[in-house]
């Protein structure tokens, strides 16, 4: 089995960053902790995080389940090393200097969308802390580094990535939610949406409901829009809100 570094931080911690002992050669030569989080993430992707054990990951690389402990020591370190896996490094980008802190922090949001697109499992898996592993504090890094030169305070740049990225997250976790219930429905989104409008229609009482009857009268409902437009009209807003805070921030007199 892995062998504790005497860090006192999580295992999971402890190999993204390089500092857990790697076992000596075993019985089967070129297992890994990179072939074994490859093959977890890939059985995620395909089947769902409920797919993923250890067992599982041991039946996808053809080795005994025992044969994994010597590289990862539980399921809970593996869920951190998928993750980091995952979510790659950040994107390169637009600079804040050149293009404007807007246009750098949009394409940060859209960016690390695209990769919850790629890895819904990882919508799954409860946070349980703050960033700590290399790739997720490179995000973290990259995404304050797009707030250079706005003004805003240290705790106000960390303040507005949390309120992007959890934007970032909920939409990703509804995209996901509502493809899932199409899916188990055997209806598309668009056609899940239309019948939600029509329940609606029978049970919403527009004497009650008058708004609600407004919105149904109007046809938004049932209207074809695509997900990355409501995406877009969504960080639109949210990064008006802050463009206000920015100018306030550097408002004469200040």
């Amino acid at each position: 089995m892995a062998k504790d570094s005497g860090t006192g931080l999580p295992p999971g911690v402890e190999t993204a960053w390089g500092l857990r002992e790697r076992p000596g050669k075993g019985p089967k030569p070129g297992l890994s902790v990179t072939r074994i989080v490859d093959a977890a993430v890939g059985l995620a992707n395909a089947e769902g995080l409920p797919a993923v054990s250890m067992s599982r990951v041991a039946s996808a690389l053809g080795v005994s389940t025992m044969s994994l402990y010597r590289y990862v020591s539980s399921k809970e370190e593996l869920l951190v090393l998928m993750q980091e896996a995952a979510y790659g490094l950040p994107p390169e980008g637009p600079e804040p200097e050149e293009e404007g802190w807007r246009a750098a922090l949009a394409h940060w949001a859209r960016t690390q969308r695209d990769v919850l697109y790629r890895n819904l499992w990882m919508l799954r898996v409860p946070i349980a802390t703050p960033p700590t592993t290399p790739r997720a504090l490179a995000w973290m890094e990259r995404g304050l580094a797009c707030l250079r030169g706005t003004g805003l305070t240290e705790g106000e740049k960390l303040q507005v990535i949390l309120l992007v990225s959890g934007f970032v997250r909920n939409e990703a976790t509804l995209a996901a939610d509502l493809e899932a219930a199409s899916r188990a429905s055997g209806r598309s989104v668009e056609e899940t949406m239309a019948a939600y409008a029509g329940l609606l229609a029978r049970l919403a009482d527009p004497q009650r409901f008058p708004e609600i009857g407004a919105v149904l009268k109007s046809g938004a409902l049932s209207e074809e829009g695509t997900p990355d437009e409501e995406f877009v009209f969504g960080l639109e807003r949210l990064l008006d809100g802050i463009e206000v805070l920015v100018r306030s921030r550097n408002a004469p007199g200040r």
